[in-house]
């Protein structure tokens, strides 16, 4: 683990993000959290709001009790509102909101609610703040970012391909896409920080084919790069079957498994990464609790790879996994806009 400690040039990192959320002086900003929140970036935050003359102030709820039947990681779905009126009428009156959640509220029940009372929710995933400071967004990531969800959104099939056996095909009519570039400007928007991906959320029923994990793709549920291949096949949009050998097949068998639900084995999101500075390597620097690994889903050329809750379709769980998948094709018509895991221009 890396010192815990005020730094200048995390400090710095968190004022530059606040500048791009227009944080103006005398803006009152909540810093929601929970009990179990990195209390360092909270830190970083409130110092940071405080230096561009914003009124910034704390809501810190209980981090809640374990209640799935294993360990919840990476779900993006924070659990410690729990509709709590308090919180959410100070949530509701607050332009803008520094999430430090350890899940975030990306996926969580109350965002809806939060975002059409005109609040903007900058969520800072639950990094330590060395990789933050790395990954801070620039104003031209914007425009990356919008031209790939305008092509995402005008598309009527994703096909995804690989030389490792990869061929998923997903009907995009109907699809919700959104794209993160990193921060938050606008009333009632969402965005996070590391940003540079676009994700579609297809509608119940569009998803089918076959995805081959290969050797160093990554499972960021279980923060690990996977060391031997797991095929699955995909019909009507769930996981219908889990074939491999070894520790990762076994481990993502059991994990689906302990679910006893349905819809963890469904898709959630696709999409791919956008962000050039993003490493692909750097889960392997950082201890497991010092990484949530956001990088690793915007790494420039991979395929984001997501299955479990997607209210688009209709399907909520806490089961979760995100799989960021190197080497592919993929084109939207048929016109290629990753290849091979490079970006197409």
């Amino acid at each position: 683990m890396l010192t815990d400690r005020i730094e200048a040039p995390w400090l710095a990192a968190f004022e530059a993000v606040l500048r791009l959320c227009a944080a103006t002086p005398g803006l009152p900003v909540c810093l929601l959290a929970e009990t179990q929140s990195r209390a360092l970036n909270l830190e970083l935050a409130e110092l940071a709001a405080l230096r561009l003359g914003c009124r910034p102030f704390r809501c810190v709820l209980p981090t809640p009790a374990q209640a799935a039947p294993v360990p919840v990681r990476s779900t993006g779905a924070s659990r410690a509102l729990q509709g709590h009126p308090a919180a959410l009428a100070a949530l509701r009156a607050s332009p803008l909101i520094i999430d430090l959640t350890l899940e975030g509220l990306l996926h969580a029940p109350e965002l809806k609610e939060i975002l059409a009372a005109g609040s903007r929710v900058m969520m800072v995933s639950n990094e330590h703040p060395e990789a933050l400071a790395r990954l801070v967004p620039r104003p031209e990531d914007e425009a990356r970012v919008k031209a790939a969800v305008k092509r995402a959104r005008a598309a009527r099939e994703m096909r995804v391909t690989s030389a490792a056996g990869t061929d998923l095909t997903v009907a995009m009519a109907g699809a919700v896409t959104a794209g993160v570039w990193g921060w938050t400007d606008r009333p009632g928007t969402v965005a996070h920080w590391p940003g540079g991906v676009v994700v579609s959320f297809p509608r119940a029923g569009s998803v089918n084919g076959t995805l081959v994990l290969d050797a160093g793709d990554v499972n960021l549920t279980f923060k690990r790069y996977l060391e031997r291949p797991v095929r699955l096949t995909l019909a009507e949009d769930h996981v219908t079957a889990i074939e491999g050998e070894g520790t990762d097949a076994e481990l993502m068998r059991r994990y689906w498994a302990a679910w006893g639900d349905r819809a963890a084995y469904a898709v959630s999101h696709v999409g791919w990464g956008l962000n050039e500075r993003a490493r692909y390597e750097a889960l392997a620097m950082y201890d497991q609790r010092d990484t949530n690994g956001t990088e690793l889903r915007a790494f420039a050329g991979n395929f984001l790879f997501s299955t479990g809750a997607n209210e688009f379709a209709g399907r909520f769980t806490e089961g979760h996994f995100d799989l960021p998948v190197r080497g592919c094709t993929i084109a939207l018509d048929g016109e290629a806009v990753v290849v091979e895991g490079r970006l197409v221009a």
